[in-house]
């Protein structure tokens, strides 16, 4: 082997794991913010005073498949770090054996949320909802531009008053029901607008 091919698989080897290292670094800062740092918090976490060095990075990893592009130009992993494996089914009846396999990775955005572009989350107050599998403190994904059917929950304003509620159509009317018996129907006296109707409900028991 010669002295330049040497040189060439240690200078590669050096930039794979200095990669891996300023990929590890955007992740930390992605999983502890929320969101991609900014040029500038880029160059603090890796270290460099220069943008210019960050742009060089940068580019290393849309070249490596690690950060990709929009088409405004902003930049985002290509991995959800938040994805989990998907290590199989458990039967929620009686034990059954099964060994841990991984099946996939699943990113509970893309799996809760099918149309992000007209979603948002609400934190679900009150007990009328309960016999829904919907209780106090949980998170629900609404999908607002959604067109609701009958037995569809629904966010919706009724007379100047927001609630969550299912869609029930009998005739002309809108009722919107309680999933708990100690509340009575809604019929709008005036006005009536669904904003969304719920795709998802979630919950966290520790924190």
């Amino acid at each position: 082997m010669t002295i330049e091919r040497s040189f060439y698989i240690i200078h590669v080897m050096k930039v794979k794991r200095t990669l891996q290292d300023v990929e590890k670094k955007i992740t930390d800062f992605f999983l502890d913010n929320g969101r991609m740092p900014s040029y500038s918090e880029m160059a603090e976490i890796i270290g460099v005073r220069s943008k210019s060095v960050v742009h060089f990075w940068v580019a290393k990893l849309l070249d490596a498949g690690i950060l990709q592009k929009d088409a405004k130009g902003f930049l985002s992993l290509t991995r959800n770090p938040r994805a989990l494996k998907l290590a199989g089914e458990v039967c929620a009846g009686l034990p059954v054996s099964a060994e841990e396999e991984s099946r996939g990775m699943v990113s509970f955005d893309e799996y809760l949320v099918r149309n992000p572009e007209n979603s948002f989350l609400l934190s679900v107050t009150g007990d009328s909802m309960i016999d829904a599998g919907i209780m106090e403190k949980d998170m629900v994904v609404v999908e607002s531009k959604r067109e609701p059917k009958n037995g569809d929950i629904v966010l919706a304003e009724v007379d100047g008053n927001w609630t969550m509620k299912y869609f029930r159509r009998k005739g002309d009317r809108v009722i919107l029901e309680a999933a708990n018996s100690k509340y009575p129907d809604i019929i709008a006296r005036a006005d009536l607008r669904v904003a969304g109707v719920i795709t998802a409900v979630v919950r966290k028991y520790h924190k």
